[in-house]
């Protein structure tokens, strides 16, 4: 899987070392790029108009965070999902889990068209049918969708509402599914595309207006843009990096490609190899993206 020279290149903005950066979403109202480390148990907002970050320590580990229609956010923590005032960093739960074994966490997360919250869970070592995707209703119902899962990643819906995307990184496939957005049920899966092995993993993903999807590439270092048919159409490399773990669309004109990477089981070696591990990345690729959906509870 060769880059196009010609290609846009993302730059990096902020040299945040996270351990596992993850969960990007653009907040229009206050300009802001939130995202999570996963593992560091932070939520960041990096505000690009200063390049300043804030950082909210939530105690455990956030495997993704999501826009609250009535202000704030919802936060997808280990062992529970909670609005978060990022003003005051109050944290209110509204769904709790009870500890397991082995123990799992949250992974990545996104709302759908219709307000309601879509998380993956997984055990701390992506064990295979061991991680699950549930779905949060605004009146704070839990349905577990799908179970047998390993790593429960990138989600989007079509800019139509009738399809949902969905990435289970173990398996190299984006899936295809109708959804209702009546029931919030999703139908049959048909994979929409299967990545080679030498590819590295899909991982998060974001959907821009002309319906392709950005797919961030684990071990590969790179953002593909996948058509609506699954004909892979452009590449984005993240120079020096092998951890692409995520992406969105941000920015006033929703523009900007952001994408953050991870640092996860450095050696001194690969840090050395990789100083900007870990950091979050910026590009302009041409297209623009879809404002997020946000949580409706």
């Amino acid at each position: 899987m060769s880059g196009d020279a010609t290609a846009p290149r993302a730059e990096l903005v902020l040299d945040a070392r996270a351990t596992l950066g993850e969960g990007p979403v653009w907040d229009p109202d206050r300009r802001l790029l939130w995202w999570v480390d996963i593992l560091g148990g932070v939520v960041h907002g990096f505000d690009p108009a200063t390049g300043s970050d804030r950082a909210i320590e939530i105690g455990e580990a956030v495997g993704a965070i999501a826009l609250r229609a009535s202000g704030g956010l919802i936060v997808a923590a280990a062992g529970r999902i909670a609005a978060l005032d990022p003003e005051t960093g109050t944290i209110e739960d509204l769904a709790t889990f009870e500890p397991e074994t082995p123990a799992r966490r949250m992974n990545d997360a996104k709302c759908d068209p219709t307000g309601a919250l879509w998380v993956g869970r997984m055990a701390l070592d992506g064990a295979p049918g061991l991680g699950s995707l549930l779905r949060l209703d605004p009146d704070l119902r839990l349905t577990i969708v799908e179970t047998g899962l390993a790593v429960p990643n990138g989600m989007a819906w079509s800019r139509d509402g009738r399809r949902m995307y969905f990435i289970d990184s173990m398996r190299r496939q984006v899936t295809e599914q109708g959804f209702d957005a009546a029931t919030r049920m999703v139908g049959p899966g048909r994979p929409l595309l299967e990545f080679p092995e030498d590819w590295g993993l899909p991982d998060g993903l974001t959907i821009d207006t002309e319906g392709c999807l950005w797919v961030a590439m684990w071990d590969g270092g790179c953002v593909l843009r996948i058509a609506p048919d699954g004909r892979t159409i452009d590449r984005i490399d993240v120079p020096g990096i092998s951890q692409a773990s995520s992406c969105t669309f941000g920015g006033d004109d929703l523009g900007d490609l952001y994408i953050t990477t991870a640092r996860e089981s450095f050696t001194d070696d690969d840090a050395a190899r990789e100083p900007n591990g870990g950091g979050l990345f910026r590009v302009r690729p041409g297209p623009r993206g879809m404002s997020a959906d946000q949580f409706a509870g």
